[in-house]
């Protein structure tokens, strides 16, 4: 290395191409075959700071350089410390901010955000906290989210007011859980065939174990449609499924929230006066059907609750919490798994968990539910409900009547 001194600009190139051992072990020798000046010499030339060179220079020393612990570069638990143990806050604000902004595919366990890591990355320094975007990326996929391409399931045209509608959905949310309120998510997830019919995916079995199902798919096969209704818990993680044997109507959506309430809700929340309850805007918990709101005066008369609803904006309905947190792994835990029967149906969503804690019950309902029920004008007059001022006709609340 005698060009050292004619050609710095050269040293630094094949120091460029060491990994950082190898740097400072050459920098290290290189400064003991100058001698005098050196460590100054290879300060100036190298980059490198002085501690380090010393280190190249004592590792030579001790031939720590020439065998050691296999390929290892630094001493073990050497290397900076990852974000969150030395500031954990960022983790817990990472998932707040993605909890506001998360979109998933009911058939998938991984989630999607709408917003950039860019746009997150600003947000978090804008609260003090120094994070790059690769380490923003990194914290995400574990926390199962995805990074997704453009793919065509578009969801419709965005509403001017959505948006607005989205904070508004999770500032109430944010008031009710910290008042101790009940806070739900609900939807009905997509009908099912019951019967000996094949249902994708795969499981781990013996070899020539396989179910045997149907070759062909007809209804007339079959046992009947199962339709499973919702409702999840999003303080506790905690979700009841009813799922029907008829018709998704709007009785029996209220139904399922019903029970929702006699098994998990009354006995967590004994104390509440109200309960937030985030739908669709359309299908049996649309905005603009009069059975849901004419049933859920029913249901508020009965319990003494003032039931508050929320909906999400027309073609936004993979926002829905429930989706993510609770439909996508029940379709995770029965893929491959015939649903040969109701009961199959029912164990088979009791039996869903996940590593973060998610307990569902699920029942059968086998009342039948008439469809095409009309609510009259006058029936709606005696409603006692209050449309809110924030898209009134997203969000309104229905109080117990005589209240």
């Amino acid at each position: 290395m005698s060009s050292v001194n004619q050609d710095a600009s050269l040293f630094k190139r094949i120091l460029g191409a060491l990994d950082e051992g190898q740097r400072r072990w050459l920098v290290g020798r290189e400064a003991l075959r100058l001698g005098r000046g050196g460590i100054q010499r290879m300060l100036e030339v190298s980059g490198l700071s002085k501690p380090t060179i010393l280190k190249g220079i004592k590792e030579l020393h001790s031939r720590r350089a020439l065998g050691g612990d296999g390929n290892r570069i630094r001493r073990r638990g050497g290397g900076r410390k990852p974000i969150e143990e030395h500031d954990p806050e960022v983790t817990d604000l990472l998932e707040q901010i993605m909890e506001e902004s998360t979109v998933g595919d009911p058939m998938s366990p991984l989630k999607w955000s709408s917003k950039s890591s860019y746009q997150i990355q600003q947000y978090l320094e804008s609260k003090g906290h120094r994070i790059s975007e690769d380490t923003i990326q990194r914290r995400l996929r574990k926390l199962d989210y995805s990074l997704q391409a453009n793919i065509k399931d578009k969801e419709g045209t965005s509403h001017a007011e959505r948006d607005r509608q989205f904070r508004y959905l999770n500032e109430t949310a944010k008031r009710f859980l910290a008042e101790g309120e009940p806070v739900i998510s609900v939807d009905t997830k997509k009908k099912e065939r019951v019967g000996e019919f094949k249902n994708p995916g795969r499981k781990w079995r013996k070899k020539g174990e396989a179910p045997r199902v149907q070759i062909h798919d007809f209804s007339s096969l079959g046992k009947g449609m199962a339709i499973p209704y919702g409702a999840y818990d999003v303080y506790r993680n905690e979700g009841m499924v009813n799922v029907g044997m008829t018709h998704d109507t709007a009785e029996f959506a209220v139904e399922s929230i019903r029970r929702w309430w006699r098994v998990f809700g009354r006995r967590h929340y004994a104390a509440a006066r109200q309960v937030f309850i985030c739908a669709d805007s359309g299908g049996s918990n649309g905005s603009r059907n009069r059975a849901w709101k004419y049933y859920l005066q029913r249901f508020s008369d009965e319990t003494g609750l003032n039931v508050v609803v929320g909906h999400y904006p027309p073609g936004t309905s993979k926002w829905n919490k429930i989706e993510h947190r609770m439909f996508s792994f029940i379709s995770m835990n029965w893929k491959g798994e015939p649903l040969v029967s109701f009961e199959t149906v029912v164990n088979l969503i009791s039996a869903t968990t996940t590593r973060r804690g998610l307990r569902v019950k699920a029942v059968l309902d086998k009342r039948w539910y008439e469809t095409g029920v009309k609510i009259s004008d006058e029936q709606m007059k005696d409603l006692n409900i209050r449309p809110h001022n924030q898209n009134p006709e997203w969000n309104y609340s229905i109080s117990p009547r005589g209240n």
